[in-house]
């Protein structure tokens, strides 16, 4: 792995380190978003832990010029950055907690170097996008190719229309609009082929590898990852438990804070 030194990988992801604590805890931001969308939760974290947050290159604040669709054409190089970024910042122990695509993105950086983890969360996971074989992944492949076709053609129109589903909680139009805010400050070249990636991965052979104690957390009804994904996941990965939250939507992040935040915590302290 080429390893870059801890002034370049700051710069590249745009990590802050914060809090008083001395084992770490790392967010991963899913698709669109950045680490913004973690600031109703990692607050409660402060006094604890050492809290790490970051952008993916190519979203938020990190530094695009580092991005290249050579490098970045499936979901293990955005393990690979985490990975890096562990090592750079000599992190040991580490909680990693991925939301929606990141949870994907932390099962391949953890299995593929577990030793410097310790515990994992996920919140609203998919590991397959598309129904096939009997797996249920809520969309068909007809359904995925026409929404990448939309994407593709219209970005902006795509996000405008899709961010609300994705956060559900229509009472609420202001979260729907965060995220289509944050969906339009995305590169939309990188937005795109990242879209790609998330939407026709495959990664439900790899969650049987995922050997250390595992949090998946999910909520009552999420357009993207329904339930029956998230039992799939469960089934599937050795010392995993199952949170079923009272929310809606695939960002609990943002629309469940509260709720987020004592299923992680009290997870850790078990």
């Amino acid at each position: 792995m080429n390893q870059l030194n801890r002034d370049s990988l700051i710069k590249r992801n745009n990590i802050n380190i914060i809090g008083e604590g001395k084992q770490p805890i790392v967010f991963a931001h899913g698709y669109g978003c950045d680490q913004n969308m973690w600031r109703f939760v990692y607050p409660a974290f402060l006094s604890d832990y050492k809290v790490v947050l970051f952008d993916h290159v190519g979203a938020g604040n990190s530094d695009g010029s580092y991005y290249n669709s050579g490098k970045y054409n499936d979901l293990q190089a955005f393990a690979d950055d985490i990975l890096e970024i562990c090592h750079g910042l000599e992190l040991k122990d580490v909680i990693l907690v991925g939301h929606s695509v990141s949870a994907m993105i932390a099962l391949l950086g953890v299995v593929k170097d577990p030793s410097i983890f310790s515990k994992v969360v996920m919140i609203g996971p998919s590991p397959c996008y598309i129904n096939k074989n009997g797996y249920k992944g809520g969309f068909s492949e007809e359904d995925i190719h026409e929404l990448l076709y939309t994407l593709d053609d219209n970005f902006l129109g795509w996000s405008a229309k899709m961010a609300p589903v994705i956060m559900g909680n229509p009472d609420r139009p202001e979260l729907g609009e965060e995220l289509t805010n944050s969906f339009c400050r995305t590169n939309p070249e990188i937005a795109k082929e990242f879209a790609h990636l998330t939407f026709l991965s495959d990664n439900r052979s790899d969650l049987p590898k995922l050997k250390l104690p595992t949090l998946i957390i999910q909520t009552k009804s999420d357009a993207i990852a329904p339930l029956e994904v998230a039992e799939f996941v469960h089934k599937e990965i050795p010392e995993s438990q199952l949170s079923i939250i009272e929310a809606t939507g695939h960002c609990p992040n943002l629309s469940a804070p509260e709720q987020t935040v004592a299923e992680i915590m009290k997870f850790l302290k078990s």
